[in-house]
C-alpha cells in the first residue's frame, strides 16, 4: 500500500467510525482533527484513534490499553493481540460507557 492508499483507507475508517458513533444511543462527544479522533464518554474517559502515516498504522487508546492496527489482507487487525480492529473498538466502547455497544462499519467501502 502506497501512501495515498493508506490516507484513504484510514480517512474511511475515521469518518465510518464517525458514522457509527452518530448511530449509537449514547451520550457521546468527539472531535476529529488532522488523523485524530477523540471520543468522550460520560466518566471523563476517551478512546482516541489516530492515522500513524509513517508506520500505515492506525493506532488507537482506551482507557485500558493501547492497540496498533495494520492492515491485513483488507482487515485492520491488532499487531499485538490479533483482534480486528471493530470487535476492538465495540469492546472499549461497552466498558468505557457501561453498556452493550456494537460498532459497525457501514460504508461501503473498506
Amino acid at each position: 500500500m502506497n501512501d495515498v492508499e493508506y490516507d484513504e483507507l484510514t480517512d474511511q475508517v475515521l469518518l465510518a467510525v464517525e458514522d457509527a458513533i452518530e448511530a449509537l444511543d449514547l451520550d457521546l462527544d468527539y472531535e476529529s482533527n488532522g488523523g485524530l479522533l477523540s471520543i468522550s464518554f460520560v466518566d471523563g474517559s476517551k478512546v482516541i484513534i489516530n492515522k500513524q502515516p509513517p508506520l500505515h498504522q492506525l493506532w488507537v487508546a482506551t482507557k485500558f490499553n493501547g492497540h496498533h492496527f495494520e492492515l491485513k489482507d483488507g482487515v485492520w487487525i491488532d499487531n499485538r493481540t490479533g483482534s480486528e480492529f471493530w470487535a476492538l473498538i465495540s469492546d472499549a466502547f461497552s466498558k468505557q460507557s457501561g453498556q452493550n455497544v456494537v460498532l459497525a462499519d457501514n460504508s461501503t467501502m473498506r
